[in-house]
C-alpha cells in the first residue's frame, strides 16, 4: 500500500467496517500508519466497555461508543465505562489503575486528528510499562450518534439531518 518512505496514501475505494475506520479514511479515502492505530483504539475500548462500536445505542441516544466513553472520561465517571464483568474480577486498586490506563490509551488512539494519535510502537510501550507517562487525550472522532427513534423521526420531520454518514456508489462494467 505504501511506497518506500511513505507514511500516507489515498484510495478511491473505501472498504471496511465504518465503526473501526479512521475518519480521514472513511470520509476522504486517506489511509496512513495512524489508521490502524485508530482501529486498535476502537477495539481496546470495546473490550473494556463490553460494548460494540457498530450499532451502539445508549439511553440518552446522542452518543456513539467513542462519544460515550469520552463523556464519561471527562466527567470522571470511569466505572460507567468499564464492563461490569471486568469490575467484578478487578477488585484490587492496581488492576483498576491498569484498566484506566487502557481507557486513556484507547482514547489516545481514537483522537480525531491522525497527527494527534500515537504511533503503534508508542502504544505498545504505554501498554507494557506502568511507568511510562500517558498524555491526556483530545476529543475522539465520531462522538455524535443517533438513536433509532431519531433516525425514523428525522425521515418524516421537517428537520432532516445525518451525522457521520457517507453514501458510496460502486459502478461496475457489464
Amino acid at each position: 500500500m505504501f511506497g518506500q518512505d511513505e507514511i500516507e496514501a489515498n484510495t478511491r475505494k473505501v472498504v471496511g467496517t465504518y465503526g473501526y475506520m479512521s475518519p480521514e479514511y472513511a470520509m476522504n479515502g486517506i489511509f496512513s500508519i495512524k489508521s490502524d492505530v485508530f482501529s486498535f483504539g476502537v477495539l481496546l475500548l470495546e473490550i473494556i466497555s463490553g460494548k460494540r462500536s457498530t450499532g451502539f445505542y445508549n439511553s440518552t441516544g446522542d452518543l456513539s461508543l467513542l462519544g460515550c466513553v469520552w463523556r464519561n472520561w471527562k466527567e470522571e465517571k470511569w466505572l460507567e465505562i468499564i464492563d461490569p464483568i471486568i469490575i467484578d474480577h478487578s477488585s484490587s486498586t492496581l488492576q483498576r489503575h491498569e484498566i484506566l490506563r487502557c481507557i486513556q490509551i484507547g482514547l489516545l488512539c481514537v483522537q480525531e486528528r491522525a497527527e494527534d494519535r500515537p504511533a503503534m510502537s508508542s502504544v505498545m510501550v504505554m501498554l507494557g510499562s506502568e511507568t511510562t507517562a500517558i498524555p491526556q487525550p483530545k476529543q475522539p472522532a465520531f462522538c455524535v450518534g443517533k438513536s433509532p427513534l431519531e433516525t425514523q423521526s428525522s425521515k418524516h420531520g421537517d428537520d432532516e439531518w445525518t451525522v457521520n454518514q457517507i453514501t458510496l456508489s460502486v459502478i461496475d462494467a457489464r
